[in-house]
């Protein structure tokens, strides 16, 4: 299992779109300036302007890089937009792939926004190439328009549905029509999708309530599993296109990718890290300890629960560079290395002697974690005892999060002892299975309290499709290995 690699583009990205607003190209870029700890690559808005035609501007970089001259939104006027950012995990790192993606077709513009991975995707591309589909892009997020525009269905709703009910695995969409803001979200609710409401009768959808919040809509409902949603003229209209859903949403969003002042099906996300974090202390005791210490940022919520329960002081002994990126979502090693080595350093004064409860939200390679208790040590700490706010990452992702691959999960090839080892901290735990759904708090009657929490114990919610066969067989040979 070391070596296996399910090479398929994965996306965790951020959407948001804006329907009937006079500046709804202006309020995209703010609520993807919100949503742009999501993806770091590229981004990209596509408006609908007053003659039904779309524009749009997509390019490499931060939201703020590539959005900074007002002709740009002069030239994006619509009472319509939708935007992206993008995170991608392998694939092609180009202009190709940053969406939104535009089609111009003869009866009409549309414009399609994804987050996630498709588990059929590569099955469903090669079948549609086989029938004539050109692909512009190495991403699996143009495979539903190709569905679509491949569907027999008469009326073009039913040919959406007709396109969500063959694709299969984690993924959130929204489209723009010249008629409507559409949005739909996979059969288990994998990737959050949230609808709100401005004034005077304009309507927002995005990835994360924080993008609502930053552009003063008003949050209404989050998209439920298996819904489709139309937002056009005559308002909001919602309605399922699969009978057979079933919630199981990504646990990681609420562990470490989405923000922290999110709410996500009414549980807010600094609140469940928090709970998460208390519970923590309560399963994982560092007796002697002198303080808390939470990394940075998405970590804080977590130790600030930890050091509550603990009765111990929570101390800002890490300190962030705040204009260096997330680490986990770099798209090489390399640079991942080079960004912790970057963000972090270390308050000398407070770590000098001490016994500190190091407190993360995960460990996935090991290589952040290894070099945070160094540099904790190296500031003098006496002691470093870690504890990870979620249980260990045994197993690949391939609903949309980096971790594709075991051959770098840190977890998947060593056991609690040997991690505290390689990481070179005093002691090392994890938070259970049963704390983090009790942590979070979701209530579903669903299994594993409405999580996915594949990530942890291999049950995943769906058939892997096009990774199976290398997946069982990954399986296998590390069960040769370890035995």
């Amino acid at each position: 299992m070391d070596e296996a690699h399910y090479d398929l583009p994965h996306e965790e990205c951020g959407l948001i779109g804006i329907w009937n607003h006079s500046q709804a190209s202006r309020l995209v870029f703010y609520g993807l300036m919100a949503l742009q700890h999501r993806g770091q690559e590229g981004a990209g808005i596509t408006a609908l302007d007053s003659q039904g035609q779309m524009k749009d501007i997509r390019g490499l970089g931060l939201v703020s890089e590539i959005f900074k001259a007002k002709d740009q939104f002069d030239y994006l006027q619509g009472r319509a937009a939708l935007g992206h950012v993008r995170y991608a995990t392998s694939g092609e790192h180009s202009l190709h792939n940053i969406q939104p993606f535009l089609f111009h077709f003869e009866a009409g513009d549309m414009a399609l926004a994804h987050n996630g991975n498709l588990v059929n995707g590569r099955a469903l591309r090669r079948d549609l190439e086989k029938k004539g589909a050109i692909f512009r892009s190495t991403s699996d997020s143009e495979v539903l328009m190709h569905l679509i525009r491949h569907s027999q269905e008469d009326k073009f709703l039913d040919q959406v549905k007709d396109a969500l009910n063959q694709i299969k695995g984690g993924f959130t969409y929204i489209l723009l029509t010249d008629q409507a803001l559409i949005g739909a979200c996979d059969p288990n609710g994998f990737r959050p999708l949230v609808v709100g409401q401005l004034a005077n009768g304009s309507y927002a959808m995005a990835s994360e309530s924080c993008a609502l919040d930053q552009i003063g809509a008003e949050a209404l409902f989050d998209v439920q599993p298996g819904e489709l949603i139309v937002i056009d003229s005559q308002g909001i209209q919602r309605q399922y296109y699969t009978a057979d859903r079933q919630q199981a949403i990504c646990s990681m969003e609420y562990i470490y990718f989405a923000r922290p002042d999110s709410t996500i099906h009414d549980i807010n996300v600094h609140t469940a890290r928090k709970q998460c974090g208390a519970r923590l202390a309560q399963e994982a005791p560092a007796p002697g300890a002198d303080f808390v210490v939470g990394v940075p940022n998405s970590s804080l919520s977590a130790a600030s629960g930890y050091a509550e329960a603990a009765q111990l002081p929570n101390e800002m002994a890490l300190v962030k560079n705040q204009y260096v990126g997330r680490t986990f979502i770099q798209p090489s090693q390399e640079e991942r290395e080079r960004g912790v080595r970057m963000k972090l350093s270390a308050v000398r004064k407070l770590l000098e002697g001490k016994r500190v409860v190091m407190v993360d939200d995960s460990i996935v390679r090991g290589t952040t974690s290894k070099r945070i208790v160094s540099l904790l040590r190296e500031a003098g700490a006496k002691e470093v005892h870690v504890r990870i706010a979620c249980p260990p990452l045994k197993y690949p992702c391939f609903y949309g999060i980096d971790i594709s691959t075991t051959r770098e999960l840190i977890a998947a090839n060593h056991d609690v002892d040997e991690i505290c080892d390689l990481i070179g901290a005093d002691s090392l735990a994890f938070l259970s299975e049963e704390g983090l759904m009790e942590g979070i708090g979701l209530e579903s009657h669903a299994p594993y309290g409405g999580l996915c929490m594949a990530y942890f114990n291999g049950d995943y919610p769906t058939g892997l499709y096009d990774y199976a066969e290398e997946y069982y067989r990954a399986l296998e040979e590390r069960e040769e290995k370890h035995g």
